[in-house]
């Protein structure tokens, strides 16, 4: 236990750090309550207080796992370790990170706060342009006969209602209109010889055999039965299909021609069970076809089927696109773009997103570069936001750009202190983590420390080929260590690989390098095998170190020649 007038200075020097942490520690809980309990000290007592309280040991508040028996910094932000008292807890939470403002301006990185807004989501689909099919009709014979006359011969011509289409022979027909004759003559003349409901059963005949009742009008005008029989279209529309020719027989119930209108059509098209929450109808369609590449048609969808396909699992949708000038072609494909928007919900940008745990983790900005790890659970996705039901509240930043890389240095940055952990129970039977030291200083094999100065040499002078030829050795003097040593590197040289560029091969080579030159650090100045150097704002940790021959200038082996003097010297 150091004295009091050390104890205030030791406080005065770091309190800075403590000051600029405490909005971030407070958000994540029993360590922000541990810090401003702290800082509340370190204002009112004279240290006094302090000296009666039992220092256990130092941690470091944005990465817990970093702890030590004596004062330091960090070795991965390079922040002062903060000093934990008996009776306080220690900040076991492993989900922060800090980073500096130059590696946050490197990779880029952005936050956004959580919005309680409506979520967008544009559904593009491709269908078939169809007819109506509530304005199709079919015309078949109702009399047996020979088509001795065809008014339209072809599909496509445009039809009215009323219009004679072909003209049958028909003797069945020509039967019934003359014994209907007769029966009239016979009811008109008064003699009773023909009844008033034969009459009417003649005339329901001729009704069932097609004709119209201003055929049967001008039949009895005229008083002379037709060898031949007209069939009349009988609503607006165009011949889709003609199924007979000239001369043909035809029997009752044979199909004649087929008749569609075309004024209005249908535009059909498949979507996934999964989105068929978000259609409603009445919804808006955008539908374009490749024939108008510069012209949009918008209708309302007007029919959703209840009857999902098994096979595909889909459901089918009509939208009713009005053609009164018949632009648009029967059984043209099409596209079709849906603009939904759900009611207000908490969002957050879908590139915050990360997937490379067991359940999605976004990272939040508590400001002044300290990201917090947190598992969200997510509900509907939209095209550039997602709704998230936990994790994240309203207003609270998300790191949405470069999220990816902060992950990778928190996970790689966690593999480099891997090496320095250990478990131990403490009073309470509580596992408790602990960074061992070396007990003393220790010289390396010089043949070791040769192979390591020519490997971070390679990275330098960007020359991947050098490093390859050096890796093997490195690995191989690395296992022949002492127990001590071995337990420290073996963890991180396991990890190194040759790479297939520069950048595999420096990403895990910097916490390697970083153990290492620590390792160096531990003798007497005088007697230190290799100058070391340390870089501020290195890839993978934010702050790394490395070592080099003694009279060289800084040669950074993190970046090479993208900034290969960055770097300064430790005393």
């Amino acid at each position: 236990m150091t004295d009091t007038s050390q104890n205030k200075s030791e406080h005065i020097k770091y309190r800075s750090n403590y000051l600029l942490l405490l909005f971030a520690l407070v958000l994540s809980g029993a360590a922000g309550w541990f810090l401003a309990q702290n800082r509340h000290a370190w204002q009112h007592n004279t240290g006094t207080q302090t000296q009666e309280r039992k220092i256990l040991f130092y941690q470091s508040p944005m990465h817990p796992w970093i702890k030590s028996e004596k004062p330091g910094k960090c070795t991965i932000c390079g922040m002062a370790l903060a000093p934990v008292y008996e009776g306080d807890a220690a900040i076991d939470n492993v989900d922060f990170i800090k980073l500096t403002d130059t590696t946050m301006a490197i990779i880029g990185a952005a936050s956004t706060p959580a919005r309680v807004l409506p979520l967008k989501r544009t559904l593009r689909v491709a269908g078939i342009i169809s007819e109506d099919e509530t304005q199709h009709r079919i015309l078949s014979a109702q009399v047996p006969g020979r088509i001795t006359k065809l008014h339209v011969n072809q599909v496509g011509i445009e039809v009215v209602s009323g219009q004679p289409l072909a003209e049958i022979y028909s003797p069945e027909m020509y039967t019934a209109q003359r014994l209907y004759l007769e029966n009239l003559g016979l009811y008109v003349s008064g003699t009773g010889a023909v009844a008033y409901s034969v009459l009417s059963s003649n005339r329901e005949n001729l009704l069932s055999l097609g004709m119209l009742d201003e055929d049967i009008k001008k039949l009895e005008e005229v008083k002379k039965p037709n060898t031949t029989f007209v069939v009349r279209n009988l609503a607006d529309g165009t011949v889709i299909s003609r199924k007979v020719y000239e001369g043909q027989y035809v029997n009752v119930n044979d199909e004649l021609f087929e008749i569609g209108n075309f004024s209005s059509l249908w535009f059909i098209f498949d979507v996934y069970e999964s989105s068929l929450p978000l259609i409603k109808l009445n919804q808006k369609v955008t539908v374009s076809l490749p024939s108008f590449p510069y012209e949009t048609f918008t209708a309302p969808i007007t029919f959703i089927d209840p009857n999902l396909n098994e096979s595909t699992r889909t459901a089918r949708i009509r939208v009713v696109i009005p053609n009164p000038q018949k632009r648009i072609l029967h059984r043209q494909t099409a596209n079709g773009t849906i603009h939904i928007e759900t009611e207000p919900l908490l969002i957050i940008p879908r590139s915050s997103i990360l997937y490379t745990r067991a359940k999605p983790v976004v990272y939040v900005d508590l400001g002044d570069g300290v990201c917090q790890l947190r598992q969200v659970e997510l509900g509907k996705a939209g095209d550039e936001d997602i709704e998230v039901i936990s994790g994240v509240r309203e207003n609270e930043k998300v790191i949405y750009q470069a999220a990816l890389l902060i992950d990778s240095q928190t996970q790689l940055a966690h593999i480099s202190d891997s090496s320095k952990i250990t478990e131990q129970p403490n009073e309470s039977g509580n596992t408790k983590i602990v960074a061992p030291k070396l007990t003393s200083s220790v010289n390396l094999p010089d043949y070791l420390v040769q192979i390591m100065l020519a490997a971070t040499s390679a990275l330098a002078s960007d020359n991947l080929a050098e490093y390859q030829k050096q890796l093997p050795m490195l690995i191989e003097e690395v296992n022949k260590t002492t127990d001590e040593v071995h337990g420290i590197l073996t963890p991180l040289v396991e990890k190194l690989v040759a790479g297939n560029n520069l950048k595999e091969a420096r990403n895990p080579f910097e916490p390697f390098s970083n153990s290492f030159a620590d390792i160096i650090k531990s003798q007497p100045a005088e007697k230190r095998q290799a100058k070391i150097f340390q870089c501020p704002m290195s890839p993978v940790l934010g702050t790394a170190r490395w070592i080099q021959n003694q009279n060289a200038e800084v040669l950074n082996p993190f970046f090479g020649s993208e900034m290969l003097n960055c770097g300064v010297e430790l005393q």
